[in-house]
Protein backbone atom coordinates (compact mmCIF):
# COMPACT_ATOMS: atom_id res chain seq x y z
CA UNK A 1 0.00 0.00 0.00
CA UNK A 2 1.32 3.18 -1.32
CA UNK A 3 2.05 5.59 1.82
CA UNK A 4 1.06 9.38 1.82
CA UNK A 5 3.59 12.37 3.03
CA UNK A 6 2.36 16.28 2.87
CA UNK A 7 5.23 18.62 2.71
CA UNK A 8 4.35 22.35 3.73
CA UNK A 9 6.89 24.96 2.02
CA UNK A 10 7.98 23.57 -0.98
CA UNK A 11 11.62 25.58 -1.09
CA UNK A 12 15.19 23.97 -1.97
CA UNK A 13 14.30 21.88 1.25
CA UNK A 14 11.01 21.30 1.32
CA UNK A 15 11.56 20.03 -2.70
CA UNK A 16 14.36 18.14 -1.50
CA UNK A 17 11.82 16.54 1.15
CA UNK A 18 9.23 15.94 -1.25
CA UNK A 19 11.43 14.28 -4.09
CA UNK A 20 13.04 12.23 -1.49
CA UNK A 21 9.77 10.80 -0.82
CA UNK A 22 8.11 10.40 -3.88
CA UNK A 23 11.57 8.76 -5.48
CA UNK A 24 11.22 5.95 -3.15
CA UNK A 25 7.58 5.08 -3.84
CA UNK A 26 5.51 7.81 -1.62
CA UNK A 27 2.77 9.75 -3.01
CA UNK A 28 3.09 13.51 -1.95
CA UNK A 29 1.20 16.02 -1.13
CA UNK A 30 2.30 20.14 -1.44
CA UNK A 31 0.90 22.66 0.20
CA UNK A 32 2.85 26.05 -0.74
CA UNK A 33 1.17 29.62 -1.24
CA UNK A 34 3.98 30.35 -4.07
CA UNK A 35 2.63 30.71 -7.20
CA UNK A 36 6.26 29.27 -8.52
CA UNK A 37 6.09 26.38 -6.22
CA UNK A 38 5.10 23.81 -8.81
CA UNK A 39 7.95 24.79 -11.42
CA UNK A 40 10.75 25.01 -8.56
CA UNK A 41 9.91 21.99 -6.87
CA UNK A 42 9.71 20.32 -10.53
CA UNK A 43 13.45 21.67 -11.11
CA UNK A 44 14.30 19.92 -7.90
CA UNK A 45 12.61 16.63 -8.82
CA UNK A 46 14.59 16.48 -12.16
CA UNK A 47 17.74 16.94 -10.51
CA UNK A 48 17.17 14.26 -8.42
CA UNK A 49 15.56 11.77 -10.67
CA UNK A 50 19.00 11.95 -12.55
CA UNK A 51 20.93 11.37 -9.05
CA UNK A 52 19.23 9.47 -6.49
CA UNK A 53 17.85 6.24 -8.64
CA UNK A 54 21.82 5.42 -9.57
CA UNK A 55 22.92 5.25 -5.37
CA UNK A 56 21.84 2.09 -5.14
CA UNK A 57 22.21 -1.47 -6.49
CA UNK A 58 18.90 -2.18 -6.37
CA UNK A 59 15.68 0.04 -8.12
CA UNK A 60 14.05 2.39 -6.01
CA UNK A 61 10.35 2.02 -6.11
CA UNK A 62 7.81 2.99 -8.40
CA UNK A 63 7.55 6.77 -8.47
CA UNK A 64 5.04 8.13 -5.84
CA UNK A 65 2.38 10.43 -7.39
CA UNK A 66 3.17 14.43 -6.64
CA UNK A 67 -0.03 17.01 -5.87
CA UNK A 68 -0.15 20.36 -5.33
CA UNK A 69 -3.24 21.48 -2.63
CA UNK A 70 -4.77 25.18 -2.18
CA UNK A 71 -4.87 24.37 2.26
CA UNK A 72 -3.03 22.45 4.56
CA UNK A 73 -5.97 20.75 5.68
CA UNK A 74 -6.32 19.05 2.22
CA UNK A 75 -2.71 18.34 2.07
CA UNK A 76 -2.17 16.78 5.01
CA UNK A 77 -5.23 14.66 5.80
CA UNK A 78 -4.41 11.03 5.78
CA UNK A 79 -0.72 11.92 5.93
CA UNK A 80 2.04 9.60 7.73
CA UNK A 81 4.71 11.83 7.74
CA UNK A 82 4.64 16.14 7.47
CA UNK A 83 7.19 17.68 6.99
CA UNK A 84 7.33 21.52 7.84
CA UNK A 85 9.91 23.42 5.77
CA UNK A 86 8.42 27.40 6.07
CA UNK A 87 10.41 30.16 7.10
CA UNK A 88 12.59 30.28 10.46
CA UNK A 89 10.13 32.35 12.33
CA UNK A 90 8.78 30.84 15.07
CA UNK A 91 5.35 32.68 15.17
CA UNK A 92 4.88 31.13 11.27
CA UNK A 93 5.87 28.03 12.47
CA UNK A 94 3.23 27.72 15.08
CA UNK A 95 0.89 29.15 13.13
CA UNK A 96 1.55 26.16 10.80
CA UNK A 97 1.69 23.60 13.40
CA UNK A 98 -1.89 25.15 14.36
CA UNK A 99 -3.35 24.20 11.26
CA UNK A 100 -1.35 21.02 10.17
CA UNK A 101 -2.94 19.29 14.03
CA UNK A 102 -6.62 20.28 13.25
CA UNK A 103 -6.53 18.38 10.46
CA UNK A 104 -3.83 15.31 10.67
CA UNK A 105 -4.04 12.34 12.49
CA UNK A 106 -3.03 12.25 15.32
CA UNK A 107 -0.52 9.46 14.78
CA UNK A 108 1.59 11.07 12.34
CA UNK A 109 4.33 12.35 12.50
CA UNK A 110 4.77 16.41 12.22
CA UNK A 111 9.12 16.90 11.10
CA UNK A 112 10.31 20.60 11.27
CA UNK A 113 13.28 21.26 9.17
CA UNK A 114 14.40 24.10 11.51
CA UNK A 115 18.07 25.02 11.47
CA UNK A 116 18.00 26.70 14.62
CA UNK A 117 14.76 26.42 17.07
CA UNK A 118 14.47 23.82 19.57
CA UNK A 119 11.62 21.14 19.83
CA UNK A 120 10.77 22.72 23.00
CA UNK A 121 9.68 26.03 21.19
CA UNK A 122 8.17 24.42 18.15
CA UNK A 123 5.81 22.92 20.17
CA UNK A 124 4.79 26.47 22.24
CA UNK A 125 1.17 26.16 22.58
CA UNK A 126 0.34 22.63 20.94
CA UNK A 127 -2.64 20.60 20.82
CA UNK A 128 -0.08 17.23 20.61
CA UNK A 129 3.18 18.70 21.31
CA UNK A 130 4.67 14.87 21.89
CA UNK A 131 3.51 14.69 17.64
CA UNK A 132 6.19 17.53 16.82
CA UNK A 133 9.41 17.06 16.12
CA UNK A 134 12.78 18.45 14.62
CA UNK A 135 13.66 16.43 11.92
CA UNK A 136 16.55 18.94 9.99
CA UNK A 137 18.07 17.82 6.84
CA UNK A 138 21.22 18.38 4.79
CA UNK A 139 20.66 20.18 1.22
CA UNK A 140 20.04 18.65 -1.00
CA UNK A 141 17.65 16.43 1.11
CA UNK A 142 17.51 13.98 -2.18
CA UNK A 143 21.50 12.95 -1.69
CA UNK A 144 22.76 13.48 1.53
CA UNK A 145 21.10 11.00 4.55
CA UNK A 146 21.74 12.81 8.08
CA UNK A 147 18.70 13.70 9.60
CA UNK A 148 19.45 15.84 13.29
CA UNK A 149 16.01 14.11 15.04
CA UNK A 150 15.40 15.92 18.31
CA UNK A 151 12.20 15.16 19.92
CA UNK A 152 12.25 17.22 23.07
CA UNK A 153 11.26 15.85 26.39
CA UNK A 154 7.88 16.08 25.66
CA UNK A 155 8.45 13.26 22.18
CA UNK A 156 6.38 10.44 21.91
CA UNK A 157 8.13 6.90 22.38
CA UNK A 158 6.10 5.01 19.57
CA UNK A 159 6.04 7.92 16.96
CA UNK A 160 10.33 8.63 17.33
CA UNK A 161 10.44 4.95 16.33
CA UNK A 162 8.02 5.47 14.00
CA UNK A 163 10.46 8.07 12.48
CA UNK A 164 13.33 6.45 12.51
CA UNK A 165 11.76 3.78 10.97
CA UNK A 166 10.70 5.84 7.89
CA UNK A 167 13.68 7.72 7.44
CA UNK A 168 15.42 4.31 7.56
CA UNK A 169 13.26 3.57 4.41
CA UNK A 170 14.37 6.14 2.39
CA UNK A 171 18.17 5.87 3.26
CA UNK A 172 18.66 8.51 5.72
CA UNK A 173 20.28 8.04 9.32
CA UNK A 174 18.49 9.78 12.36
CA UNK A 175 21.06 11.27 14.24
CA UNK A 176 18.80 10.82 17.44
CA UNK A 177 19.39 13.83 19.88
CA UNK A 178 18.45 13.10 23.57
CA UNK A 179 19.16 16.58 24.20
CA UNK A 180 17.84 20.01 22.89
CA UNK A 181 20.46 22.59 21.88
CA UNK A 182 20.33 26.09 19.42
CA UNK A 183 21.30 24.77 15.88
CA UNK A 184 21.75 21.02 16.93
CA UNK A 185 24.70 19.41 16.45
CA UNK A 186 25.66 19.76 12.88
CA UNK A 187 25.18 23.86 12.44
CA UNK A 188 26.61 24.34 15.12
CA UNK A 189 30.03 23.13 13.34
CA UNK A 190 29.21 24.92 10.57
CA UNK A 191 29.12 28.42 12.23
CA UNK A 192 32.28 27.71 13.92
CA UNK A 193 33.66 26.89 10.09
CA UNK A 194 31.93 29.79 8.83
CA UNK A 195 33.13 32.30 11.34
CA UNK A 196 36.54 31.73 10.96
CA UNK A 197 36.30 31.45 7.40
CA UNK A 198 34.74 35.26 7.29
CA UNK A 199 37.69 36.51 9.24
CA UNK A 200 40.32 34.69 7.28
CA UNK A 201 38.26 36.37 4.00
CA UNK A 202 38.27 39.82 6.08
CA UNK A 203 41.84 39.68 7.16
CA UNK A 204 43.12 38.91 3.54
CA UNK A 205 44.43 35.81 4.58
CA UNK A 206 42.86 33.73 2.27
CA UNK A 207 40.21 34.32 -0.19
CA UNK A 208 36.57 32.45 -0.71
CA UNK A 209 38.83 30.26 -3.23
CA UNK A 210 41.62 28.87 -1.47
CA UNK A 211 39.62 28.48 1.61
CA UNK A 212 37.16 25.97 -0.35
CA UNK A 213 40.92 24.58 -1.66
CA UNK A 214 41.52 23.94 1.86
CA UNK A 215 38.47 21.74 2.38
CA UNK A 216 37.88 19.99 -0.16
CA UNK A 217 41.31 18.89 -1.01
CA UNK A 218 42.03 17.88 2.49
CA UNK A 219 40.36 17.41 6.09
CA UNK A 220 36.71 17.73 3.90
CA UNK A 221 37.70 14.03 2.49
CA UNK A 222 38.55 13.03 5.28
CA UNK A 223 35.54 14.03 6.99
CA UNK A 224 33.54 12.75 4.80
CA UNK A 225 34.05 9.13 5.34
CA UNK A 226 35.58 9.15 9.05
CA UNK A 227 33.75 12.06 10.91
CA UNK A 228 36.09 14.43 13.34
CA UNK A 229 36.81 12.04 15.96
CA UNK A 230 37.17 9.23 14.30
CA UNK A 231 39.94 10.57 12.16
CA UNK A 232 41.86 12.09 15.06
CA UNK A 233 41.84 8.49 16.84
CA UNK A 234 43.94 7.72 13.06
CA UNK A 235 46.08 10.71 13.30
CA UNK A 236 46.61 9.31 17.48
CA UNK A 237 48.68 6.17 15.45
CA UNK A 238 49.10 3.08 17.33
CA UNK A 239 48.83 5.18 20.66
CA UNK A 240 45.09 6.02 19.50
CA UNK A 241 43.28 8.87 20.66
CA UNK A 242 44.76 9.37 24.24
CA UNK A 243 48.44 10.07 22.18
CA UNK A 244 46.45 12.71 19.73
CA UNK A 245 44.88 14.61 22.78
CA UNK A 246 48.40 14.92 24.98
CA UNK A 247 50.20 15.76 22.03
CA UNK A 248 47.48 18.50 20.18
CA UNK A 249 45.53 19.18 23.22
CA UNK A 250 47.56 22.25 24.41
CA UNK A 251 47.29 23.92 21.34
CA UNK A 252 43.44 24.52 22.09
CA UNK A 253 45.13 27.15 24.44
CA UNK A 254 46.72 29.44 22.07
CA UNK A 255 45.00 32.04 20.00
CA UNK A 256 44.55 30.16 16.34
CA UNK A 257 41.31 31.34 16.16
CA UNK A 258 38.42 33.96 16.62
CA UNK A 259 35.46 31.61 17.50
CA UNK A 260 33.97 33.54 19.97
CA UNK A 261 34.35 37.35 17.75
CA UNK A 262 32.24 37.61 14.44
CA UNK A 263 32.99 40.50 11.96
CA UNK A 264 30.63 43.17 11.44
CA UNK A 265 28.81 42.70 8.06
CA UNK A 266 30.32 45.86 6.52
CA UNK A 267 29.05 46.42 2.69
CA UNK A 268 32.66 46.47 2.14
CA UNK A 269 33.17 42.49 3.45
CA UNK A 270 29.55 41.56 1.66
CA UNK A 271 31.04 42.96 -1.52
CA UNK A 272 34.56 41.32 -0.61
CA UNK A 273 32.83 37.76 -0.40
CA UNK A 274 30.22 38.35 -2.81
CA UNK A 275 33.27 39.37 -5.47
CA UNK A 276 35.34 36.66 -4.66
CA UNK A 277 32.64 34.09 -4.68
CA UNK A 278 31.19 35.13 -8.17
CA UNK A 279 35.25 34.94 -9.68
CA UNK A 280 35.12 31.43 -8.20
CA UNK A 281 31.92 30.08 -9.13
CA UNK A 282 30.01 32.77 -11.60
CA UNK A 283 30.97 31.09 -15.13
CA UNK A 284 28.62 28.55 -13.84
CA UNK A 285 24.63 28.65 -12.94
CA UNK A 286 22.93 27.68 -10.02
CA UNK A 287 21.12 24.81 -11.73
CA UNK A 288 24.88 23.54 -13.13
CA UNK A 289 26.46 23.72 -9.81
CA UNK A 290 23.82 21.77 -8.55
CA UNK A 291 24.05 18.64 -11.33
CA UNK A 292 27.99 19.09 -10.65
CA UNK A 293 27.46 18.77 -6.78
CA UNK A 294 24.87 15.70 -7.42
CA UNK A 295 27.61 14.49 -9.59
CA UNK A 296 30.54 14.74 -7.23
CA UNK A 297 28.12 13.26 -4.21
CA UNK A 298 26.80 10.43 -6.04
CA UNK A 299 30.54 9.02 -7.23
CA UNK A 300 32.14 9.66 -3.39
CA UNK A 301 28.73 8.28 -1.78
CA UNK A 302 29.29 5.09 -4.15
CA UNK A 303 32.81 4.87 -3.56
CA UNK A 304 31.61 4.50 -0.07
CA UNK A 305 29.08 1.90 -0.43
CA UNK A 306 31.53 -0.55 -2.21
CA UNK A 307 33.60 -0.29 1.01
CA UNK A 308 30.32 -0.42 3.36
CA UNK A 309 31.39 2.60 5.35
CA UNK A 310 29.92 5.63 6.07
CA UNK A 311 27.09 7.05 4.05
CA UNK A 312 27.91 3.79 1.34
CA UNK A 313 26.54 1.76 4.78
CA UNK A 314 23.34 3.21 4.62
CA UNK A 315 22.63 2.63 0.91
CA UNK A 316 23.83 -1.05 1.46
CA UNK A 317 21.23 -1.57 4.22
CA UNK A 318 18.57 0.61 2.25
CA UNK A 319 19.12 -2.15 -0.70
CA UNK A 320 18.51 -4.78 1.83
CA UNK A 321 15.11 -3.55 2.98
CA UNK A 322 14.12 -3.25 -0.63
CA UNK A 323 15.49 -7.00 -1.95
CA UNK A 324 13.35 -8.33 1.10
CA UNK A 325 10.46 -10.15 0.58
CA UNK A 326 11.29 -9.43 -3.43
CA UNK A 327 12.87 -12.05 -6.01
CA UNK A 328 16.40 -9.87 -5.74
CA UNK A 329 15.95 -11.31 -2.25
CA UNK A 330 14.84 -14.88 -2.76
CA UNK A 331 17.04 -18.04 -2.15
CA UNK A 332 17.57 -20.66 -4.86
CA UNK A 333 14.53 -22.85 -3.62
CA UNK A 334 12.24 -20.11 -4.06
CA UNK A 335 13.37 -19.39 -7.68
CA UNK A 336 10.60 -21.01 -9.95
CA UNK A 337 12.78 -23.38 -12.39
CA UNK A 338 11.41 -23.00 -15.41
CA UNK A 339 12.22 -19.58 -16.19
CA UNK A 340 15.38 -17.27 -16.21
CA UNK A 341 16.64 -16.07 -12.82
CA UNK A 342 15.81 -11.82 -11.92
CA UNK A 343 19.28 -11.15 -11.07
CA UNK A 344 19.24 -7.36 -11.15
CA UNK A 345 17.01 -4.91 -11.29
CA UNK A 346 18.95 -1.43 -10.77
CA UNK A 347 19.38 2.14 -12.33
CA UNK A 348 22.23 2.99 -14.51
CA UNK A 349 24.21 5.47 -11.79
CA UNK A 350 25.81 8.81 -13.44
CA UNK A 351 29.32 7.82 -13.02
CA UNK A 352 28.35 4.41 -15.69
CA UNK A 353 28.10 6.69 -18.64
CA UNK A 354 31.54 7.55 -20.91
CA UNK A 355 32.29 10.43 -23.53
CA UNK A 356 30.08 9.53 -25.75
CA UNK A 357 27.01 10.16 -23.29
CA UNK A 358 25.92 5.92 -22.93
CA UNK A 359 27.44 3.37 -20.51
CA UNK A 360 30.65 2.75 -20.92
CA UNK A 361 31.66 -0.95 -22.02
CA UNK A 362 33.63 -1.83 -18.62
CA UNK A 363 30.13 -0.85 -16.31
CA UNK A 364 28.87 -3.82 -18.67
CA UNK A 365 30.63 -6.59 -17.41
CA UNK A 366 30.29 -5.07 -14.06
CA UNK A 367 26.54 -5.57 -14.30
CA UNK A 368 26.68 -8.97 -15.45
CA UNK A 369 29.10 -9.18 -12.69
CA UNK A 370 27.05 -8.07 -9.68
CA UNK A 371 24.70 -10.41 -11.48
CA UNK A 372 26.89 -13.47 -11.13
CA UNK A 373 27.28 -12.26 -7.43
CA UNK A 374 23.99 -12.01 -6.94
CA UNK A 375 22.93 -15.77 -8.82
CA UNK A 376 25.95 -17.03 -6.33
CA UNK A 377 24.19 -15.81 -3.24
CA UNK A 378 20.95 -17.29 -4.17
CA UNK A 379 22.75 -21.11 -4.58
CA UNK A 380 24.34 -20.40 -1.00
CA UNK A 381 27.78 -19.29 -2.20
CA UNK A 382 27.08 -15.90 0.09
CA UNK A 383 29.93 -14.24 1.97
CA UNK A 384 29.42 -17.17 5.13
CA UNK A 385 30.33 -19.79 2.45
CA UNK A 386 32.85 -17.73 0.99
CA UNK A 387 34.60 -16.95 4.56
CA UNK A 388 34.60 -20.83 4.90
CA UNK A 389 36.94 -21.54 2.40
CA UNK A 390 34.68 -21.93 -0.96
CA UNK A 391 33.69 -19.86 -3.99
CA UNK A 392 33.38 -19.55 -7.78
CA UNK A 393 36.12 -17.91 -9.90
CA UNK A 394 35.36 -16.74 -13.85
CA UNK A 395 37.33 -18.63 -15.80
CA UNK A 396 35.83 -17.12 -19.34
CA UNK A 397 33.39 -14.19 -20.75
CA UNK A 398 31.79 -12.81 -23.70
CA UNK A 399 30.10 -9.76 -23.59
CA UNK A 400 27.86 -8.77 -26.67
CA UNK A 401 27.11 -4.83 -26.75
CA UNK A 402 23.53 -4.97 -28.73
CA UNK A 403 22.34 -1.49 -27.87
CA UNK A 404 23.36 1.58 -25.84
CA UNK A 405 21.71 2.66 -22.40
CA UNK A 406 22.51 5.70 -20.62
CA UNK A 407 22.23 7.19 -17.42
CA UNK A 408 18.79 6.97 -15.28
CA UNK A 409 17.66 3.89 -17.14
CA UNK A 410 16.11 1.05 -15.14
CA UNK A 411 18.04 -2.37 -16.73
CA UNK A 412 16.93 -6.04 -15.09
CA UNK A 413 19.40 -8.68 -16.26
CA UNK A 414 18.06 -12.60 -16.19
CA UNK A 415 20.09 -15.49 -15.79
CA UNK A 416 19.68 -18.55 -17.42
CA UNK A 417 22.02 -21.75 -15.85
CA UNK A 418 23.35 -23.67 -19.20
CA UNK A 419 25.44 -25.63 -17.21
CA UNK A 420 25.29 -26.54 -13.41
CA UNK A 421 26.86 -29.74 -12.38
CA UNK A 422 30.46 -30.53 -10.30
CA UNK A 423 32.47 -28.01 -10.30
CA UNK A 424 31.14 -26.15 -13.56
CA UNK A 425 28.89 -23.17 -13.39
CA UNK A 426 28.14 -21.47 -17.16
CA UNK A 427 25.24 -18.93 -17.12
CA UNK A 428 23.98 -16.74 -19.79
CA UNK A 429 22.72 -13.20 -18.65
CA UNK A 430 20.57 -11.12 -20.40
CA UNK A 431 20.31 -7.42 -20.32
CA UNK A 432 16.91 -5.42 -20.49
CA UNK A 433 15.47 -1.74 -20.24
CA UNK A 434 11.96 -2.44 -20.89
CA UNK A 435 11.68 -5.20 -24.01
CA UNK A 436 14.55 -3.77 -25.58
CA UNK A 437 17.50 -6.21 -25.22
CA UNK A 438 20.68 -4.19 -24.30
CA UNK A 439 23.34 -6.67 -24.20
CA UNK A 440 24.07 -10.78 -23.51
CA UNK A 441 26.67 -11.85 -20.83
CA UNK A 442 28.43 -15.71 -20.92
CA UNK A 443 30.38 -16.65 -18.04
CA UNK A 444 32.04 -19.89 -17.17
CA UNK A 445 33.11 -20.77 -13.88
CA UNK A 446 34.75 -23.30 -11.64
CA UNK A 447 34.65 -23.51 -7.92
CA UNK A 448 37.57 -23.00 -6.26
CA UNK A 449 38.69 -23.67 -2.89
CA UNK A 450 40.41 -20.83 -1.36
CA UNK A 451 42.61 -22.78 0.33
CA UNK A 452 44.52 -23.84 -2.81
CA UNK A 453 43.78 -21.86 -5.04
CA UNK A 454 42.56 -24.91 -7.28
CA UNK A 455 39.25 -26.26 -8.85
CA UNK A 456 37.48 -28.35 -6.25
CA UNK A 457 34.07 -29.73 -5.59
CA UNK A 458 31.11 -27.02 -4.07
CA UNK A 459 29.94 -27.92 -1.02
CA UNK A 460 26.23 -30.63 -1.38
CA UNK A 461 23.45 -28.32 -0.37
CA UNK A 462 25.43 -25.76 -3.03
CA UNK A 463 25.45 -28.22 -5.77
CA UNK A 464 22.04 -29.49 -4.97
CA UNK A 465 20.53 -25.99 -5.53
CA UNK A 466 22.72 -25.03 -8.78
CA UNK A 467 21.50 -28.46 -9.98
CA UNK A 468 17.98 -28.13 -9.13
CA UNK A 469 17.96 -24.45 -11.29
CA UNK A 470 20.08 -26.10 -14.26
CA UNK A 471 17.81 -29.06 -14.61
CA UNK A 472 14.75 -26.48 -14.82
CA UNK A 473 17.21 -24.48 -17.42
CA UNK A 474 17.53 -27.30 -19.52
CA UNK A 475 14.18 -27.25 -21.18
CA UNK A 476 14.37 -23.42 -21.89
CA UNK A 477 15.12 -22.64 -25.62
CA UNK A 478 18.33 -21.90 -25.92
CA UNK A 479 19.70 -18.07 -25.45
CA UNK A 480 20.70 -16.41 -28.84
CA UNK A 481 24.18 -15.79 -29.03
CA UNK A 482 24.97 -18.47 -27.17
CA UNK A 483 28.76 -19.69 -27.69
CA UNK A 484 29.05 -16.54 -30.26
CA UNK A 485 32.84 -16.04 -30.85
CA UNK A 486 33.47 -12.62 -31.64
CA UNK A 487 32.79 -11.52 -35.42
CA UNK A 488 30.59 -13.98 -35.77
CA UNK A 489 27.96 -13.36 -38.06
CA UNK A 490 24.38 -11.86 -35.34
Amino acid sequence: MTKTAAIIGGGVIGGGWAARFVLNGWNVRVFDPDPEAERKIGEVMANARRSLPGLTDVALPDEGTLSFHGSIAEAVEGAEWIQESVPERLEIKHATFAQVQAACDAEAVIGSSTSGFKPSELQQGAARPGQIMVAHPFNPVYLLPLIELVPGEAGEAALIEKAKAVLASLGMHALHLKKEIDAHVADRFLEAVWREALWLVKDGIATTEEIDDAIRYGFGIRWAQMGLFETYRVAGGEAGMKHFMAQFGPALKWPWTKLMDVPEFTDELVDLIAGQSDAQSGHHSIRELERIRDNNLVTMMRGLKAQNWGAGALINAQEKMMRAGTALGAHADEVEADQPVLTARRTVPLDWTDYNGHMTESRYLQAFADATDRFMEMIGCDADYIAKGGSYFTAETHIRHLDEVHAGAVIEITTQVILGAGKKMHLFHEMREGARVLASGEHFLLHVSLDTRKPSPPSPAIEAALGRIAQGHAGLPRPEGLGRAIGGAR
